[in-house]
């Protein structure tokens, strides 16, 4: 068996959050379309944007290590989106289901801080610059989105889905 490095691990877990995003692109516009609240559905909407931006600077990612753009099948963001994907139907036409769709938002920026805060790391240590200040962009819009998403589960989602319809 060949000897793994942390090119190897790099390349695989880009591989993997290039399926996540790819995947996100396309549940987003469904998580807008079952949202009850209009900043809700326009918070979906801004960051079904931003991550195709993030799907073309993690093609950028892959130019730069000299790799074919591919995604890896990543049964976590499967999971996630399945969840949320649940909540749109068990929580349909409820108090609570913009709640639960905003919850479902947040484990998926979760997800990819994580892995964002990690192939940051990898690539500074693999001295990949450039990859360094593409993967930092995208982890900054991560956080800044999932902060936005508190703030608006704080301001009002959360009380909101204690009262009656």
């Amino acid at each position: 068996m060949a000897t793994k490095t942390l090119d190897d691990l790099f390349y695989e877990t880009l591989k993997d959050i290039y399926y996540a995003e790819r995947k996100i692109v396309k549940a987003l516009p469904k998580m807008a379309r079952g949202a009850r609240d209009e900043k809700l559905k326009a918070a979906f909407e801004k960051h079904k944007e931003e991550t195709e931006g993030h799907v073309e600077r993690l093609n950028q990612v892959f130019e730069i290590i000299g790799k074919r753009a591919r995604a890896k099948t990543c049964p976590a963001i499967d999971g996630i989106i399945e969840e949320g994907e649940d909540i749109l139907d068990e929580f349909k036409g409820t108090p609570a289901l913009d709640a639960g769709l905003l919850a479902a938002a947040q484990a998926v920026e979760h997800y990819e801080i994580s892995r964002y805060g990690t192939l940051r790391a990898w690539a500074k240590q693999l001295g990949l610059k450039d990859a360094v200040s593409l993967l930092e962009a995208t982890l900054a819009e991560e956080t800044k989105t999932d902060e936005a998403l508190t703030g608006l589960a704080e301001a009002a989602l959360n009380s909101a889905a204690q009262r009656a319809a």
